[in-house]
């Protein structure tokens, strides 16, 4: 059973990052693409934009795509970990820990998860176990 519910966390939270990946690469599922999270990048201080959204869009893609197939695990859980510490860097973290005042806590369980599924491994339904 461990290894279907380390299944269905690695889908949903990888599946979750392609989305927001293609959202801003794409301007797939209500995204703005590059040009439009790259504005709104620049708006709040991260520059240039248009290349970090890029930048990040590719690290939620490939991330997320890589933790949802367990793939390399450690390396899709550093990219979904440096996503979500830049989030908080940026823009959550001065709210403090509630998302209710727009803080940091749902990055803080993304981290969390991600790195604890690195640590325990993707599991056997994973491709990192059929190349092992």
């Amino acid at each position: 059973m461990m290894d279907w519910g380390l299944l269905l966390v690695r889908a949903v939270i990888g599946l979750l990052f392609v989305g927001h990946g293609a959202q801003k690469l794409f301007g797939w599922f209500g995204g703005y693409g590059p040009k439009g999270t790259g504005g709104w990048m620049e708006s709040i201080g991260v520059k240039p934009g248009v290349l970090m959204a890029v930048l990040v869009g590719l690290m939620e893609l490939v991330g997320g795509a890589l933790f949802a197939l367990g793939l390399f695990t450690p390396i899709a859980a550093v990219l979904i970990a440096l996503t979500m510490i830049g989030a908080i860097a940026t823009v959550h973290g001065r709210n403090g820990v509630w998302a209710t005042a727009n803080g940091y806590e749902y990055h803080l369980v993304l981290i969390a998860a991600a790195v604890a599924v690195a640590l325990t491994g993707a599991g056997e339904l994973s491709l990192d176990a059929l190349i092992r």
